[in-house]
């Protein structure tokens, strides 16, 4: 939201209202798009579990907190993304999931 002070109250909520209006068809757009395949997520989601598991059963709990800080680092950073882009609820979420787990569609 641009703001000038020497702009009129009245022209000032007109773009203001403009402006929530766009976002809420962008956010009406996104919601009724395809929903997101987090097949290959899930699949990274499990790799990456499995791998906390097995460095915290072997005693690397130090190493197994790096990891896992790393994944909540990189999570909350897409959310951030996602949010920003203007999605919001669990459309962000899935889309932060996907980026943080969706590379094992490499796979």
């Amino acid at each position: 939201m641009y703001f000038d002070e020497n702009e009129p109250q009245s022209v000032r909520d007109a773009r203001f209202a403009a402006e929530r209006a766009e976002r809420r068809a962008a956010r009406r757009a996104a919601r009724n798009s395809e929903p997101l395949d987090s097949r290959t997520a899930h699949l990274g989601a499990a790799i990456t579990a499995t791998a906390l598991l097995l460095l915290t059963w072997f005693g690397r709990t130090v190493a197994s907190a790096v990891v896992g800080g790393i994944f909540l680092l990189w999570f909350s950073a897409a959310l951030a993304r996602a949010r920003a882009d203007g999605d919001h609820g669990r459309h962000a979420l899935q889309r932060a999931y996907n980026a943080t787990f969706g590379w094992a569609d490499s796979f």
